[in-house]
């Protein structure tokens, strides 16, 4: 999967430096031989799926040095390079904003576990696309600063700026059926479908 975002980064003629952080010996051997990267192997106490992003970003921005990053991840295959541009484009764009990252609005009626409306009122049902919508971190990419992520601790700064990202874009692949779901709209791109 991780072919897929790195052709879209390769496309974007800002991005100074792509960096593949790995545990895979098979990725790391792969990515060298298939593109123009630098491989960062993750280090033995950073390994297992309990590990949190932060203590990742930690040792990423350690040993990497620049002012800002760039975050994706190969779990995001279908982001494209346009939209990569556009978050990039909108991120330099004046503001009062110190990181960016992806959302999906979700214009749906929200409920809290008890039955009480998060986003609309019991007593007016309005069209669902009327509604404000709720903008779900979508994880497909994040712009930060060294700088802000050592004073936070985190990859979203005080003033984040949100950017939507199209939703045959935002796939996520946590499990399999995401998995089957980015390889179908993969397949139908592929194709010329969508």
């Amino acid at each position: 999967m991780y072919h897929w975002i790195v052709d879209a980064l390769l496309q974007v003629s800002d991005i100074e430096r792509i960096v593949i952080e790995t545990d895979s010996d098979r990725i790391a051997e792969d990515a060298a031989r298939n593109f123009p990267v630098t491989i960062l192997r993750r280090p033995p106490e950073l390994l297992g799926d309990e590990v949190g992003i932060n203590p990742l970003l930690t040792y990423h921005l350690s040993q990497i040095d620049a002012p800002v990053y760039l975050q994706t991840h190969s779990t995001n295959p279908l982001i494209t390079a346009a939209t990569i541009r556009g978050a990039i484009d909108a991120w330099r764009a004046p503001g009062n904003h110190d990181c960016l990252f992806t959302v999906s609005p979700i214009q749906q009626r929200f409920y809290w576990p008890d039955g009480r409306p998060i986003n609309h009122s019991l007593n007016e049902v309005i069209q669902t696309q009327n509604l404000i919508p709720l903008m779900a971190e979508n994880s497909c990419l994040y712009i930060l600063t060294k700088r802000g992520f050592t004073a936070r601790g985190h990859r979203i700064g005080e003033r984040p700026l949100l950017y939507p990202t199209p939703p045959l874009e935002s796939v996520d692949v946590d499990n399999e059926w995401d998995f089957t779901m980015a390889e179908q709209l993969m397949a139908m791109r592929l194709a010329g479908k969508i």
